[in-house]
């Protein structure tokens, strides 16, 4: 399975199946080559929710999903396949589980638990891979260390979302095998690294500017 990171909040999730993913797409191309089986918005903000790049991604049969929040936002896609769901909720498709949890900013009033926002927990061929979408430190991910989560996608930039010390502060809570760092806002990401290395080494980094992440 590969894992790349589009830049922003983006990433392209790839099975070894060759099911292809995108979370939270954004400034896709019109002529992108890797159209999706599933694409999951965290939440309604066009930075994470971009019709047009949701309509570039479009083949038969692709599936966009949402939280409940948005809802009328994924099902009024025009003439696409739209689906609402709630926490809790597992969304089945061809071997792949997708679960939204909350996802919020529970110390910046720029995503309040009330707006719905979701974090997104996509499971296949044996891994878990977890996107935050825009949160910070919030209780439900500290219920994610039971959860054997691979891959942990997380805000770090501090504008609308956590900075790096509260970032690397959730991956303790969560305890992935790997944690890539996220949605940075030009915050050079190897103080992120630097940070973790300081906090628990055994938690592998993964910077995936220019590179992609096998596992």
């Amino acid at each position: 399975m590969e894992i790349s990171w589009l830049g922003h909040a983006t990433f392209k999730i790839v099975s070894d199946s060759g099911k292809i993913i995108y979370l939270d797409a954004y400034q896709i191309p019109a002529d992108v080559k890797d159209k999706a089986d599933i694409t999951v918005s965290s939440h309604g903000h066009f930075d994470h929710f971009d019709k047009k790049s949701l309509k570039n991604l479009t083949k038969e049969g692709t599936m966009h999903l949402g939280p409940s929040s948005i809802k009328s936002m994924v099902k009024n896609l025009e003439k696409l396949n739209g689906k609402g769901i709630d926490f809790g909720e597992v969304f089945e498709h061809e071997g792949i589980k997708i679960e939204l949890i909350p996802g919020y900013t529970s110390q910046k009033p720029t995503h309040p638990k009330s707006a719905g926002g979701a974090g997104t927990i996509v499971e296949i061929e044996g891994k878990k891979i977890y996107h935050a979408g825009d949160s910070d430190r919030i209780p439900e991910m500290k219920e994610l260390a039971s959860r054997n989560i691979t891959v942990a996608l997380l805000p770090c930039g501090g504008q609308y979302t956590m900075d790096m010390d509260m970032a690397t502060d959730c991956v303790l809570d969560i305890k992935p095998e790997i944690v890539v760092p996220m949605h940075n806002w030009d915050e050079d990401l190897n103080k992120f690294k630097e940070l973790m290395e300081k906090k628990d080494p055994n938690i592998k980094v993964e910077i995936l500017e220019n590179k992609t992440l096998k596992i």
